[in-house]
């Protein structure tokens, strides 16, 4: 019996990430066991503070990666959206990117609302100077381009923890990611998704990232059977936009990178955002691809984030994040 090691942090969502990993590493594997090691992160103990403000990036993974440095585990499950994207850790190497769940944010409403959402407009019956909880400066930006009035308020903890504060009338609505609340099989609150032009996602939103010892070959070939090659491209695309940009994991970058099967072509749309929302500037760029996603497909697939990132940096992106 082979066994293996996940670390991962210990919150809900994160512990069903960690349980699907283990259900997808146990398909097919009969001799496998698998251990969940649970791991408190700088981002769980801190439940106050906004978290541009936690200590930069790897708030959620610096953690979990120990874990996996000093031999407690063999492999680390983070949202792939946490993880930075310049290397902080040399030894280890993102290994695998399972195919991803719905990318897009949510509105949430609470129980008792009487909002009426339209999906055309999702925020034009929204009351003036209606309160919203999001802690991400992604969200807030394109939430006050939208509606300047909007009183934004940090929201932390884990998903029962803001659906209580919602529902106890401290907010008009939050902004959550689709994934999570189907993951955790709340997708009944889920009151309407925002798509682009409403609100473009993070970066790796709704994928995971497992991560090993690079020198661990085993656990390599292990996971290498997990990979999504969809997904795979599209988020090996939105990091290198996000890389190039020099942009943590929290600035105001928002990304939508899809697949048009029709023309075979891998899109990728970037946004950058001033805090206030008041400026927005865009670029976008494709990738053509053959009818089958090949390894050939990776490198352009990071030429593409970097291509969309350099138009984004020659409209002044990085004196734009700044402000």
């Amino acid at each position: 019996m082979k066994l293996i090691r996940i670390a991962t942090r210990a919150s809900q969502l994160a512990l069903w990430q960690a349980h699907h990993v283990s259900h997808l590493l146990r398909i097919g594997q009969d001799d496998l066991e698998v251990q969940l090691v649970d791991v408190t992160t700088t981002g769980d103990v801190d439940q106050t503070q906004p978290l541009s403000q936690l200590g930069g990036t790897g708030v959620f993974t610096r953690e979990v990666q120990r874990a996996v440095l000093d031999g407690r585990a063999d492999i680390a499950v983070h949202s792939l959206k946490d993880l930075p994207t310049e290397i902080l850790e040399p030894e280890l190497t993102l290994a695998a990117v399972p195919a991803r769940e719905q990318k897009w944010d949510a509105i949430v409403l609470p129980t008792n609302s009487e909002i009426v959402i339209d999906p055309e407009a999702p925020f034009a019956n929204f009351p003036e100077q209606a309160r919203i909880g999001t802690g991400s400066l992604r969200r807030q930006a394109q939430l006050l381009r939208l509606r300047k009035d909007f009183q934004l308020g940090e929201i932390r903890g884990n998903l029962n923890t803001r659906l209580k504060k919602l529902d106890s009338g401290e907010y008009d609505a939050i902004i959550l990611a689709t994934a999570g609340l189907i993951r955790l099989d709340w997708e009944e609150r889920l009151s309407c998704a925002l798509q682009p032009p409403h609100m473009y996602p993070a970066v790796g939103q709704g994928a995971l990232g497992l991560e090993c010892r690079r020198d661990n070959e085993d656990v390599i070939e292990l996971l290498t059977h997990l990979n999504d090659p969809e997904t795979v491209l599209a988020t090996l695309a939105e990091r290198a936009m996000l890389a190039t940009l020099r942009a943590g994991c929290h600035a105001p970058v928002g990304v939508d990178c899809r697949l048009d099967s029709d023309r075979m072509e891998l899109l990728l749309t970037g946004v950058v955002l001033s805090k206030d929302g008041r400026e927005l500037i865009e670029a976008e760029a494709g990738l053509p691809l053959s009818a089958d996603i090949e390894e050939e497909h990776k490198e352009g697939a990071v030429n593409l984030g970097k291509s969309v990132a350099q138009q984004l940096l020659d409209q002044g992106a990085e004196e734009m994040m700044g402000r």
